[in-house]
């Protein structure tokens, strides 16, 4: 016996460090992985503002003189101060949704699709996927319309400076579309979302740039015609506008507006990348979207309201390439070059999720599959052979798609439509309801539902104002001519 316990003790000396080691080991391995097993995530108010900044304050804020100009200087602020506090306001609800159950602790929703799965189920998941996904789809295309529009304008303030502004100036936006592609194929290989942090900040630094050298211009365009240009109700019937075309653009301007404020479709993907408790993801996610839903607001009415008072109803679509302006044509360019830059994060900021989705699909289907999982190291950076071969393959997709449709006021209007009721509205109301189980017919829930309805209405409005516009551009359009 007393050899026995020798020996017990012997391998008890002899194993317990190794013991030790392991569980020290395991510990190391562990504080770098959060609750659900996956690296830990490391974003925080800022971070999320940035992400939001950059998905908010995008080419849309360059529309909304013209907007307004459609509206007027009633209706159109008011239009701008409704969205911003719709925006808001189901922005928090759908914060709520990230984790099902315990706000702390309870199963994380990685995606928008997995929240509404957790909560809904049933074909509105499906319903869910197919809306998010084509307008994610529909921004990068409408991203890269903007960009090869930016670019283009460049060489013509130039041209303008050059040879007056008689000259047409006039050249294809196809070799920078292009070009733009090209740039998206390198920054698609970042491997995920949280890795791109660094590119929102430089994205909504740039957006601060552009939108405050339009707010300049307009400032200075007012001053130089001595007083405000426009009127209460918008943009007069006349000989240049039927009261068709007038209703018509009145309600694509809704449309170009709630473009302006979308990010819905993005937040719980932007939400995911916030570290964990305390305090909870939603109460940081709260509070960096009124930080960056006020922010915008206050750039947004000051560049529409500037536009439309230095051009009245004459407001381009987009202020800094419909050439509003030709002079000082260097701070043009600076500030189409900080709309570019921009919008190479913003791209990123709305692809993320779709390149996510279809690689988690894969890596489920073909789990064995070399061409999927496996990956390469280039210096620093992995590199997978699928990820790749299909994310270049979609950025040539969308390339193409942008060079065949570059009317861009048109299709900026009919993405803020089509998605702002399902993915703004519908969804972060029913899920929200579901979670904290607010009693049918409660004043609550007809609040609720009446804020939903009033949202679709306005919806299917703005979308068919878009359609009647894309349908006189399509009219006048022969593709790869732009």
């Amino acid at each position: 016996m007393a050899l026995h316990d020798g020996v017990n003790n012997k391998h008890e000396v002899a194993v317990a460090p190794m013991e030790l080691s392991v569980e020290a080991g395991n510990f190391q391995e562990a504080d770098r992985l959060d609750d659900d097993g996956r690296p830990r995530r490391t974003g925080t108010l800022w971070t999320a503002s940035a992400h939001i900044i950059t998905a908010v304050i995008g080419s849309g804020v360059l529309s909304l003189a013209w907007a307004i100009a459609q509206l007027g200087w009633v209706a159109g602020p008011a239009a701008m101060l409704l969205f911003a506090f719709v925006t808001y306001y189901t922005a928090t609800l759908l914060a709520e949704c990230y984790r099902t159950g315990d706000p702390d602790t309870g199963k994380r929703n990685y995606t928008y699709m997995d929240a509404v799965r957790s909560n809904l189920g049933g074909p509105k998941v499906v319903f869910c996927g197919v809306i998010q996904y084509a307008n994610l789809v529909g921004v990068a295309i409408g991203y890269t319309i903007a960009s090869s529009i930016s670019m283009k304008a460049i060489r013509r303030a130039g041209c303008f400076h050059t040879n007056g502004h008689g000259d047409p100036c006039n050249s294809s936006s196809t070799p920078y579309t292009i070009l733009f592609g090209v740039v998206q194929i390198l920054f698609s290989q970042i491997s995920d979302f949280d890795q791109i942090w660094w590119l929102s900040i430089v994205a909504a630094v740039m957006s601060f740039t552009y939108s405050s050298i339009g707010l300049a211009l307009g400032i200075a365009q007012t001053v130089s015609n001595g007083g405000f240009k426009g009127s209460l109700t918008g943009i007069s019937i006349g000989a240049d506008v039927t009261s068709t075309q007038k209703i018509w653009h009145s309600l694509q301007a809704f449309g170009d507006i709630a473009f302006a404020y979308s990010f819905s479709n993005i937040l719980i993907e932007i939400q995911d990348t916030i570290k964990i408790p305390p305090p909870s993801e939603a109460k940081v996610m709260k509070k960096a979207t009124s930080v960056s839903v006020a922010t915008t607001t206050v750039f947004y009415m000051l560049c529409g309201c500037m536009g439309y008072a230095a051009f009245g109803d004459n407001a381009p679509d987009n202020l800094l390439t419909g050439f509003g302006f030709y002079e000082p044509f260097w701070l043009l360019d600076i500030a189409n070059v900080a709309i570019v830059v921009h919008l190479v994060g913003a791209y990123q900021v709305f692809c993320q999720p779709i390149f996510a989705f279809v690689e988690r699909r894969a890596n489920a289907a073909w789990p064995d599959s070399a061409f999927i999982s496996r990956e390469l190291r280039v210096g620093p950076f992995p590199l997978s052979v699928f990820r790749l071969t299909w994310r270049s393959a979609f950025v040539c997709v969308t390339t193409v798609v942008a060079m065949l449709l570059p009317f861009f006021g048109n299709v900026v209007g009919f993405l803020g439509a089509v998605s702002f009721w399902p993915l703004t509205v519908y969804f972060p109301v029913e899920m929200y309801i579901k979670q904290r189980r607010v009693s049918r017919g409660s004043t609550k829930w007809i609040c609720l539902q009446t804020l939903s309805i009033s949202c679709l209405i306005v919806s299917i409005a703005a979308a068919a104002g878009s359609i009647a516009d894309v349908i006189d551009a399509l009219k006048v359009y022969r593709p790869f001519s732009g």
